[in-house]
Formats: C-alpha cells, structure tokens, sequence
C-alpha cells in the first residue's frame, strides 16, 4: 500500500507501527530499478518471423537442418534443447536461436511458420501473420523439390498467387507498411554487399535504375525461392536423361520469373554445405558482430546455384544459354500470376475451371486434365521442355499438393452399417468355399453313348501313332531303374504291376461282393445258413 505527503515529496509504504519516511534510500532503489529495466529491455531478443511454403513435412524438415549453423561447437546444453517441429497439420511452427559466430550470443529468435498448402482456405491461417509491425521483419521462402522439378513452374505460381490474395486482403496500415519496405529493398544499390553499406557511406551510393523486367510484379514481402535437394540431380541424369539443356533452361526459367518480384534463388542440400543460412540471416537484418559474411553469387555450378536479390539483369539471364526467350516468359509470367476472381474465396489453382477441379477430385492427379488455355500464359512452355516422366504412368498414391482438401466422413451408424455388411459378405464367401459340394453329375443309364457333333474321337491312326511316339521316346531315354535295400528295381515295371492289381481289386469289389451279383447273393445265404446250423447244433448238446 502506497501514500504520499500533502507536498508530494515522500513516499510512505507498508503503513503500519514501524512505518518511517524514506529519502535516500528510496532515491537509490529508484535508480537501480530504472537500471536493471534498462539491462531487460536491452538484453530483449530481436525477434524474427520466416515462412516456409512448400514441401511435405519431412522436406521442411530437412531445409529447417539446413538453416542451422554449425552445431559442433554449440554449447552442449543448447543442442540438448532443440525444440520441436510441429508440421503434421495444417500451419506449422517451430523456432530457432541465431547464434553469433562464436556461438556464445544469441543475435535473435526466429520463428518459422510452415505450410504445404497453397489451397487459399489456409490464408485464413496466414493473415493474421502479417501486421504493420511484423511484415518488416518478416521473409517467405518458397520451397521446391529437385523429386519434381518438372512442377516447378506450376507450385511456384500457386504460390505466388497465394501471397498476392492476401496481400490484397490486408488493412490499409498494413499495404502502406508494405509498399514501403518493397520501395526500401528496390533502392538497394545493386553490386554492393548484401548486408549494405555503413551509415557513413549510404549517402554517397548512387541508385542503379532499375532494368527490364525487374520488380515489375512486388509481391509486398520479400521473397526467397530454395531449391532443396540437390542430391537427387544425379538420379534425374542417371533415370531421366536430364542433359544441361533441362538444368539451363529451369534455371533461366525460375531466373526471370523472379526477378519480376526481387526475389533471391539458391540450389540447397542438407549433405553439401552453402550460404542459405547467411542469405536468410541477411535478409531479415541479422548480422553477426564478429564475422560479417558476404554473399557470392554462383549461376556456374548447378548444385550450389546462388542468385542474392538486386543482383540478375536479362543480360545475365541470356548468357546462360543461347535461345531463352526471356522477353517472352517474363511477360507470360505477368498473366500466369494473376489471381482468377473466383479462387479468391473458394478453390485455388487449375484457373478455378468447375469440370476441372471436380474432374481432378475424382481422377488420378497424375492423369490431370489440362486447365483451360489462357492467351499468353507461359506456364506450359515449362511443362513442354521439363516433360512429367511419370505423367502416363497410373499410380496409388498422388503427388503432395494436389490431394483434394474437401472429404466426407460419414455417420457413425452409416460407418458401422456398412461394416457389418462387408463383415456378412465375408461370412458367406467362406462358408461356401469351406462347404464340400455332394452333388455329382448326372450318369447316363442308355447302353448308347452318343458322340457330340462338335467333339472330335481320336482314331486308330492317331492312337497307333502316340504309341510310336512313346515307344521312341523310350528307347531314347531307356528304362528307369533305382536301388531299392540292395535290389535294383524296375520303376516301369514297379508302376506296370501296382496300376493292375489296383484295377483287378477294384472289379473284384464290384462284381464278386457286390450285393445286386448272383455270386455274392449265393454266398451271403451259405454264410446265413452257416450261422443258424451252428446255433441248433449248441442247442442240441446243451438238451
């Protein structure tokens, strides 16, 4: 409980019997805690915001291993305090700690958002993301897959279209906020080191103008497209028959598209090492007070592709490869990238065509069907040069992304209805392959047989010549004999033997002992008669 004077100049706590005025005291407890306030507030962590969009979950995975610094020479406590990745559904999230280079301060934390799906019902999970106060520090990276660079073209558009939804959806406050950073990233002198000049020399920069096709389309964030796993190059050599055709022109390709918007490019592996930490670090302001790392461009190696934003021309796009048109995809890519008015609010992507989205629900995704053409569209020049190896190919489980979002699950009692009539179905199938049939076919009882026209009876010529044939067959092979306890034995014989005997008991049951014979009727009353003159004769001697 606080009071204070009439005057105002003391303060008066814990009111009670031994209560007393504090001065001096009071002053230098007020300074102190002004002070250690001041330390918090400057020891506060810069926190920074990444969005991953793309890939399944075990691809986020890996390019989240990839962003890490070296973790040999963290403490071993920090290592043991990884935190989790939680990608399984929906919008995921996790976080990490970015270290200085000798790894002992913490420059910043970084929270990481992902998503894999590009359906414009997830930017309800988005949006709330991006605010006046965090779209300056935050980066979107979109990930693509060397498992299917054949889509490419097709994901980075979905993408694109993505972003640019929400962006419009955004409240004035956070448009103006965004105009200014994509204008502050437009004036960065081009050639110069990424991490900027100092203070000192910024006003003595002159801005470059800006080229052709550069930062036509401003997406209001900036981006950055990674190219994960670039191990799998070799497998689309070996199984695909990629050549440097293929890997020039997806370079050209994605090289034009994004330049329209900014955006950096880089070729990562989680097995190679590479500058993605250092150009995200980069982009969000995160520079090391020790070690400051410089980004080098690479168009040369085409695993270890880095292309830092401000720094492509169609210039240097044209001598890559003779013959790209890139006037022509980078004015295709303008229409490609346009938001269709319907997919706005309801279904994304396949240009928001009704036969086509309930065409691609019911069908295998990988038998799609082509989207309406669009006058000028460029997307399928890509799809034309980089062909889909498994597009013909029927298969079980479809490609990530192009699962259809909208299920039904039906009732519980419908669920179990249907249960216990495939359970019934199952009962009955084995009961009747269980069950021995006792029918047997009808005989026929006329002394005649008769012959079907359209059956054919072997002939005396036919039988005599399978006779020839066997006979020679024999003489080829010669007789089969084995040793049987010290005997040679003649199989032939042996089967000769054992097939007659089997046959003359088997007339002998039927016409010696058959009860319809006169023989066996014969000799079944001698044994009666038998019987009774042995039981007269005990009778007899007992009398």
């Amino acid at each position: 409980m606080y009071g204070a004077s009439s005057k105002g100049r003391m303060r008066i706590s814990n009111v009670g019997p031994h209560s007393k005025p504090q001065g001096k005291g009071e002053h230098e407890k007020n300074l102190w805690s002004s002070l250690l306030n001041g330390v918090a507030s400057g020891k506060k962590l810069p926190e920074k915001n990444l969005l991953v969009l793309g890939g399944n979950a075990e691809l986020q995975r890996e390019f989240l291993e990839t962003i890490e610094s070296d973790t040999s020479r963290r403490p071993q406590d920090r290592r043991r305090k990884k935190p989790p990745v939680a990608n399984e559904f929906a919008l995921g999230y996790t976080y990490q700690d970015v270290l200085d280079a000798d790894h002992d301060d913490i420059l910043a934390r970084l929270s990481i958002y992902l998503l894999s799906e590009s359906s414009p019902k997830f930017s309800a999970l988005v949006k709330p993301l991006l605010t006046a106060k965090t779209i300056p520090e935050t980066l979107v990276v979109i990930l693509l897959d060397w498992a299917d660079p054949w889509s490419w073209a097709r994901q980075l558009r979905d993408w694109v279209r993505f972003l640019r939804g929400i962006i419009v959806s955004l409240d004035d406050d956070c448009k103006v906020t965004a105009e200014e950073i994509m204008h502050a990233w437009q004036q960065r002198r081009r050639g110069a080191p990424y991490e900027g000049a100092s203070a000192a020399t910024s006003d003595t920069l002159i801005n470059v103008p800006l080229g052709q096709g550069e930062w036509d389309e401003p997406l209001g964030l900036p981006i950055c497209v990674a190219c994960h796993g670039t191990e799998k190059i070799e497998s689309l050599e070996r199984d695909h028959g990629w050549r440097e055709e293929e890997f020039d022109f997806s370079l050209q390709y994605l090289r034009t598209a994004l330049l329209k918007h900014g955006s950096s490019l880089i070729y990562t592996s989680l097995s190679v090492p590479n500058s993605l930490p250092t150009l995200i670090h980069s982009s969000l302001g995160i520079h090391s007070l020790i070690k400051r790392q410089t980004l080098k461009h690479n168009v040369i190696d085409r695993d270890k592709v880095l292309v830092p934003p401000n720094w492509d021309s169609w210039g240097k796009i044209r001598v890559l490869r003779e013959g790209f048109d890139v006037e022509g995809i980078s004015s295709g890519w303008s229409i490609d990238i346009q938001v269709p008015a319907k997919s706005q609010s309801s279904q994304p992507s396949e240009d928001d065509d009704p036969n086509v989205l309930s065409a691609l629900s019911t069908q295998n995704p990988l038998h799609r069907v082509p989207s309406p053409k669009i006058p000028g569209s460029v997307l399928p020049i890509y799809e034309e040069n980089i062909p889909n190896p498994y597009k013909d190919r029927p298969s079980t489980f479809p490609p990530i992304g192009e699962v259809p979002l909208d299920t039904t699950a039906p009732t519980m009692q419908d669920f179990l209805r249907t249960v216990q009539e495939q359970m019934v179905k199952l009962a009955e199938a084995e009961a009747s392959s269980s069950t021995p049939s006792f029918s047997q076919p009808p005989t026929n009882t006329s002394t005649t047989t008769t012959t079907p026209a359209n059956t054919s009876t072997p002939t005396r010529s036919s039988v005599s010549d399978a006779q020839n044939t066997n006979q020679r067959v024999n003489e080829h092979i010669g007789p089969v004999q084995f040793n049987m306890g010290g005997i040679q034995v003649d199989a032939d014989e042996m089967v000769r033997k054992l097939q007659e005997r089997g046959e003359k008991e088997k007339d002998q049951k039927k016409t010696e002992y058959g009860p319809g014979t006169p023989e066996g009727t014969k000799k079944q009353n001698e044994e009666l008669a038998q019987f009774f003159a042995g039981l007269m004769e005990k009778g007899r001697g007992r009398g």
